[in-house]
C-alpha cells in the first residue's frame, strides 16, 4: 500500500505541477492581451487627438539617451574588467555605436530643420540604422554568451566582441544602404511606418530570448541577476517604442514622442540596472574580502580591523571586553579516519555552533587552519568562561558524528593587553597552556574558557 500510496501521490503531484504551469500559462496570456490592449489604445489615442511636440523636445530627448548610453557603455566596461561578462562588452560597443549614429542624425536632423528643407513624412535613417543595429547587437550578445566558449585570455574576449559588432554594423548598414528607397510614412496607411517592423520584430526575439534565460536561471535557485532583469525590460520597451513608431503618420506627432520616450526610458533602465547589479557586485566582492570562504566566519583580516576598532572604544569608554581563541581537538585525526570532505564538514558545524552563540555586537571569526576566535564586547572574562562552557556543551551534545571538541584560551582587555596583538598572544598562551599542560587552577578558570 506504501507503494501504491507512493505513486499515486507522484501522480498527483505530477498533475499540480500541470495545472500549475496551465495556470500561469494562461496568466501571462491574458496579461499579455491586456498590455497589447492597452497600448493599442494609447497609440490609438495619441494618433487621432493629433498631438505634436516640438522639435527641441525631440533634439533633447535624443542629446539626454545618447549621454544615458554613453554612461553605461562606460559602466559596462568596468564590469566586463571585473566579470569577463560579454554581453555586457558587446551592448557596450553596441550603444557606442548605436549613440554615435543617434547624435550624427540629431545633429542632421537640427541642420534640416534650421534650413526648411526637412519633409516630416521622412524617417530618419539614423534612427533606422542605429535601432536595428542595436537589436541585432543584443541578438548576437545572446548568441554569443550561449554558444561562444569562453576564452581565458581578456584581451581574445574582447577581439571576438569587436569582430561581432564591426560585423553586425557593417551588415546593418549595407542593408539600409541597398535597399530600393529611403523609408518614408505613409500617413492613409494604418502602419504608417512598417519599416520600424524590422527593429520591433528582432527586439521581441531578444526579449523571448531574456525571459527564457531568466527562467532558466530560476530553476537554479536564484541564479538571475538585476542585470539580466534588466535585459528583459529593455528589449520589452524598444519593442513598445519601435510599434509606436510604426504608426507614425509624421514627425514630432504623438506616436513619434511616445516611441522616443520609450527609447529613452529603455536606456535609463539599463543605465539603473547595471549601477544596482555593479553596487551589488561590489558589495560582494567586500563581503568576499572580509569573510573566510569555508565557514562563512569573518577572516584573519576582519578579525585584526574588529579587534583594533574595540581597543580603541574601549579605551574610550573604559570597558572591559574578551577575546577568546578555540581550537578544534583532533582535526589532523578526523581528516585521517574520515577524508577530509568530514574535516571540512566539523569545521564548518564549528562555524555554525558559534554563530548561534553570539551576540550581534559579537564577532566570530576563523583564526587560520583549526583555530577560531570570538570577540566579546562588553564582557569580563567570567562571561567568556560561560559562553566557551555553552559552546562545548553543545558541542557535546550534537548527535552527528564524528563527536566534536574544543580547547579555549581567554585574553581581557585591559588586563592581559592593550594592543590587538598582546591580546591574542596572551589567549594564545592561555590556549596552549590548556591543551598540552592540562591547567586546572582557579586562575586559569578565569583565563582559559572553562574547558575542566
Amino acid at each position: 500500500m506504501g507503494g501504491w500510496g507512493n505513486i499515486v501521490g507522484f501522480l498527483l503531484g505530477d498533475r499540480d505541477s500541470v495545472s500549475g504551469q496551465i495556470a500561469h500559462r494562461r496568466v501571462l496570456a491574458v496579461s499579455g492581451a491586456m498590455s497589447v490592449a492597452l497600448f493599442l489604445a494609447i497609440v490609438f489615442y495619441l494618433r487621432q487627438i493629433s498631438v505634436a511636440g516640438s522639435p527641441q523636445g525631440y533634439l533633447y530627448l535624443e542629446v539626454g539617451g545618447t549621454l544615458v548610453s554613453f554612461c553605461y557603455a562606460a559602466n559596462a566596461l568596468v564590469r566586463f574588467r571585473g566579470t569577463h561578462d560579454r554581453t555586457a562588452l558587446i551592448l557596450a560597443f553596441g550603444f557606442v555605436l548605436s549613440g554615435i549614429i543617434e547624435t550624427v542624425g540629431s545633429f542632421g536632423l537640427s541642420d534640416s530643420l534650421t534650413s526648411g528643407a526637412l519633409a516630416l513624412s521622412q524617417i530618419p535613417m539614423g534612427w533606422m540604422v542605429s535601432r536595428t543595429l542595436l537589436a541585432v547587437l543584443l541578438l548576437a550578445a545572446i548568441v554569443v554568451d550561449r554558444y561562444m566558449p569562453t576564452a581565458r585570455q581578456p584581451s581574445k574576449e574582447t577581439a571576438a566582441a569587436l569582430l561581432v559588432v564591426a560585423l553586425a554594423a557593417y551588415l546593418t548598414s549595407a542593408a539600409f544602404l541597398a535597399a530600393p528607397a529611403a523609408p518614408v510614412a505613409h500617413a492613409a496607411n494604418l502602419l504608417s511606418r512598417p519599416w520600424d517592423l524590422l527593429p520591433a520584430a528582432l527586439f521581441l526575439i531578444a526579449a523571448v530570448c531574456f525571459r527564457r534565460r531568466l527562467e532558466n536561471d530560476g530553476v537554479k535557485k536564484g541564479a538571475a541577476t538585476l542585470f539580466d532583469h534588466s535585459l528583459f525590460i529593455v528589449a520589452l520597451l524598444n519593442v513598445v517604442c519601435h510599434a509606436s513608431a510604426a504608426f507614425s503618420r509624421q514627425l514630432f506627432d504623438g506616436p513619434f514622442f511616445f516611441a522616443e520616450l520609450s527609447k529613452t526610458l529603455s536606456y535609463v533602465v539599463m543605465l539603473s540596472g547595471a549601477l544596482l547589479d555593479q553596487a551589488r557586485l561590489f558589495e560582494q566582492v567586500r563581503s568576499m574580502a572580509v569573510t573566510d570562504p569555508l565557514t562563512g566566519l569573518s577572516n584573519y583580516r576582519r578579525l585584526i580591523s574588529v579587534l583594533e576598532a574595540e581597543v580603541d572604544r574601549s579605551r574610550r569608554t573604559q570597558h572591559p571586553f574578551s577575546v577568546v581563541l578555540l581550537d578544534m581537538d583532533g582535526l589532523k585525526l578526523i581528516n585521517d579516519q574520515y577524508g577530509h570532505l568530514t574535516g571540512s564538514r566539523a569545521l564548518v558545524r564549528i562555524s555554525k555552533i558559534l554563530r548561534n552563540h553570539s551576540r550581534a555586537i559579537d564577532t566570530a571569526a576563523r583564526y587560520g587552519g583549526d583555530e577560531f576566535a570570538l570577540v566579546l564586547p562588553e564582557a569580563s572574562p567570567d562571561i567568556a568562561t560561560r559562553v566557551v562552557s555553552r559552546i562545548r556543551e553543545r558541542l557535546s551534545a550534537e548527535p552527528e558524528h564524528p563527536a566534536l571538541s574544543v580547547s579555549a584560551g581567554v585574553a581581557a582587555f585591559p588586563a592581559d593587553g592593550d594592543t590587538p596583538e598582546k591580546l591574542l598572544g596572551a589567549a594564545d598562551r592561555a590556549l596552549y597552556a590548556m591543551k598540552h599542560h592540562g591547567r586546572s587552577s582557579v586562575q586559569s578558570l578565569t583565563r582559559i574558557a572553562a574547558c575542566l
